[in-house]
């Protein structure tokens, strides 16, 4: 049996104006990745061909679009005139045909592949429209779907409904499905005789059942899978929603977390069996950690991979570019940036690592740190196996310290150290008898004067 085909139609052109922001709505972020980016995403794990309708002046949502689905195509709505309207500004899309006709929304970023798979369940067995429903325990504000039996009927604005019809607590999800044989004569039939003048995609539910079709509506298994984002606090809203999924999956994993309440994941966020996050983690884009490692903590992970057994933390920074491998040890306010640090190796206080490599089993002492910048261009220090940097040492690059070199506390190393040399590069220590009670005396005589 040949599958069935999908264009999903993404409406992205909504504005930020209730966010209090300068970013496009659909731009900010929950767990690492714009809501429009979540959306995607989704409508992608199904299969379907993507149109995404993005307002006028919207280049950064085109943009951002095209980074995470580069086959979708962009269709602009120039005008905003209702839901339908926007639909319809993918006209071009639509008239490629496709089985169904799905419309998804960029705010609504906690939707699952699964719903949107039932979603088109109806269509398969028949119906004209699928409409994706749900039950708030407020319904003020939403769209009612209007039944009869398990048949429905209608979809009406709250601003357009009866008494009657505000007491339904089945309400509009938004998202809806339509036969790709009948979407474009249904949606080019909707008027705009209502209460705000637009053209509501709501309308093709009574439009179809005019035309002898059948409508359907499928119950979103949770409720906040179709939680909308229009203010920061919807925003924040969706954000514990997802971080919520985020732990869950996590434990189910076999992941160990004491208290998971208070690492924050993000999406792309893997972690294998068998690691311990300790409390107060976060985990920014990019983050992989393997079997058997420990995030201790207070630390902070960007664009990290952290290696089989490795150590992170408490109080640790692992900035993008850092790489951990087994068993290294990277200790308490330490910051690893475009690194790579070996097997074995220990960095375990207060050390700053940028731009360098650390062999296997290298100790770095503590208040270390790589003098990568010039202010102008970054340099690569190169430390190899089985080396010792004392404490409080800088590392001026571009340098290179041998395998098993040894570098003396408090040294400023400007060249390269041979393998098994030794480097000291401070003052010499003087010491002057009996100064500090001559100072003191002197000093003290001079407090008393008056």
């Amino acid at each position: 049996m040949t599958a069935r085909t999908c264009l999903t139609v993404v409406l992205a052109a909504g504005e930020g104006t209730r966010m209090r922001s300068s970013r496009p709505k659909v731009l900010h972020a929950i767990a690492g990745r714009t809501l429009l980016a979540h959306v995607l995403d989704a409508v992608q794990k199904t299969g379907s061909r993507i149109a995404v309708v993005v307002g006028p002046n919207a280049e950064p949502v085109a943009a951002a679009a095209r980074a995470v689905a580069p086959d979708a195509e962009i269709f602009v709505q120039a005008e905003r005139r209702g839901t339908a309207h926007a639909v319809l500004a993918a006209r071009a899309a639509l008239e490629q045909g496709a089985d169904d006709i799905l419309v998804a929304f960029a705010d609504t970023p906690l939707i699952r592949p699964e719903t949107l798979a039932r979603l088109r369940a109806p269509l398969a067995e028949g119906a004209a429209v699928s409409v994706l429903g749900f039950r708030p325990a407020d319904p003020t504000g939403y769209g009612r779907l209007v039944t009869e039996g398990d048949t429905l009927v209608a979809i009406r604005e709250e601003k357009d409904a009866s008494p009657a019809e505000k007491a339904i607590g089945l309400c509009n999800a938004g998202l809806m499905g339509m036969s790709g044989a009948r979407a474009l004569a249904l949606l080019e039939k909707i008027g705009c005789d209502n209460a705000k003048g637009e053209f509501y995609l709501t309308d093709v539910v009574t439009l179809a059942r005019v035309a002898g079709a059948s409508a359907a509506v499928i119950e979103a298994e949770d409720h906040t899978e179709v939680l909308g984002v229009n203010t920061q606090a919807q925003l924040a809203e969706a954000e514990a929603v997802l971080q919520g999924r985020l732990r869950a999956a996590a434990l189910d994993a076999g992941v160990t977390m004491t208290a998971p309440g208070t690492v924050f994941f993000s999406a792309d966020t893997t972690i294998a069996p068998g690691a311990t996050v300790e409390p107060y983690v976060v985990f920014a884009p990019g983050v992989t950690v393997e079997a058997g490692a420990v995030i201790r903590a207070f630390s902070h992970l960007e664009g990290a991979h952290v290696g089989p057994n490795a150590t992170v933390g408490p109080f640790a920074r692992l900035r993008p570019g850092a790489e951990l491998g087994e068993a290294v040890h990277v200790g308490n306010f330490v910051e690893v940036k475009a690194s790579t640090v070996e097997a074995g190796a220990k960095v375990n206080h207060l050390t700053y690592i940028g731009n360098a490599r650390v062999g296997s089993r290298t100790n770095v002492g503590a208040g270390t740190i790589t003098c990568n910048y010039d202010g102008v261009k970054k340099y690569h220090t190169d430390i190899g196996a089985n080396a010792f940097i004392g404490s409080n040492s800088s590392l001026v690059a571009p340098v290179t310290i041998g395998d098993g070199a040894y570098v003396g506390s408090g040294s400023v190393i400007t060249e390269d150290v041979p393998p098994d040399g030794l480097a000291v590069g401070r003052g010499r220590q003087v010491v002057k008898d009996g100064w500090a009670a001559r100072w003191r005396e002197t000093a003290t005589a001079v407090k008393k004067k008056p």
